[in-house]
């Protein structure tokens, strides 16, 4: 199947029928989200997949309720790390040189580079922020390899952060919710936006050519 028709088939599925990913399919799916673009490479987020039902149920509440939840077969949760500092900085050079076969000492301009980004934000907000921003370009990439695989990708901002952490304990692990993805399929007779056409605004609208 083709991007372009993976993309006009998918849609955000508000109901879902509770059938199970295939174990193989969400590997594909999630190795989306590890090989993601992010700034500088750092990726300064986790994805947390609940694929416990019951704990997915006790994370209802914090998503106000939405049936999606409970109706998926594994829920995605991106989450930016708390500490995007030096000693993470660190560990990437020395991922970097290991897995280039280079010396430490040729990346030390990189280094320097990386941690006057990471320790020039203006306040612990910002440096969340820009965090939520490189989990946001992982979530891209699973929602379009999940339509390429025909699993259903509902992208979701509407629940309350710090319920959802205290549920799934991300606090203890120095992280913090930013997004959320439900994986599954459709349930075509509950959900009334199955089948219906794609509305987009004309594509001279949003896409913008200068010359």
């Amino acid at each position: 199947m083709s991007l372009d028709t993976a993309l006009n088939w998918r849609y955000a599925a508000k109901r879902m029928n509770g059938q199970r990913i295939p174990e193989a399919t969400l590997e594909r799916i999630l190795d989306a989200a590890h090989l993601a673009p992010s700034s500088y490479g750092l990726q300064p987020y986790s994805v947390v997949v609940v694929d416990d039902p019951a704990l997915r149920e006790r994370c209802r509440p914090a998503a106000f309720d939405q049936p999606q939840i409970g109706e998926c077969s594994h829920l995605l949760v991106f989450a930016t790390w708390e500490t995007s500092g030096a000693a993470e900085v660190d560990a990437l050079i020395r991922l970097m040189a290991r897995e280039r076969g280079l010396e430490e000492a040729s990346l030390a301009g990189y280094r320097e580079t990386l941690k006057g980004v990471v320790n020039g934000f203006a306040s612990a907000e910002a440096r969340r922020h820009w965090a939520a921003k490189q989990a946001y370009l992982a979530m891209g990439m699973v929602l379009a390899a999940a339509a390429l695989e025909r699993v259903d990708a509902t992208p979701m901002e509407g629940f309350d952060p710090a319920a959802l952490d205290a549920v799934l304990g991300l606090e203890a692990r120095r992280l913090r919710s930013a997004v959320v993805v439900a994986l599954g399929y459709r349930d075509e007779d509950a959900d009334r936006l199955a089948g219906l056409k794609k509305v987009r605004w004309p594509r001279e609208r949003v896409i913008a050519r200068v010359a």
